[in-house]
């Protein structure tokens, strides 16, 4: 089965930086897109980023804008989130996603996507 594994995360003092991964293994599959959703302590999960394949469009949180930045590889389905400048309320766990076309309504919506990672904590120091 399609696996999607992240790693990078971790405990982080207020402005500095942390690099997300999120690499697919199993068998081969077509997405058109990958996204990044996050989830803290009592709080639902929400969007933070997504990219589409196609024309490379990226997408973000109004939250994050300006400061992460989402790049991937579309032929090995990997996706990384570059994220700067970070903040307390930026301590969730980050879990990676893949879209098909199969339940595609919308990138920053969790129900567009296919597969999921385990997710991987990032912790905000102030």
């Amino acid at each position: 089965q399609v696996q999607l594994v992240e790693s990078g995360g971790g405990l982080v003092q207020a402005g500095g930086s942390l690099r997300l991964s999120c690499a697919a293994s199993g068998p081969t599959f077509s997405s058109i897109g990958m996204g990044w959703f996050r989830q803290a302590p009592g709080k639902e999960r929400e969007f933070v980023s997504a990219i589409s394949w196609s024309g490379r469009s990226t997408y973000y949180a109004d939250s994050v804008k300006g400061r992460f930045t989402i790049s991937g590889d579309n032929a090995k389905n990997t996706v990384y989130l570059q994220m700067n400048r970070l903040k307390p309320e930026d301590t969730a766990v980050y879990y990676c996603a893949a879209t098909t076309l199969r339940y595609y309504v919308g990138y920053t919506l969790s129900r567009s996507y296919d597969y999921w990672g385990q997710g991987t904590q990032v912790t905000v120091s102030s």
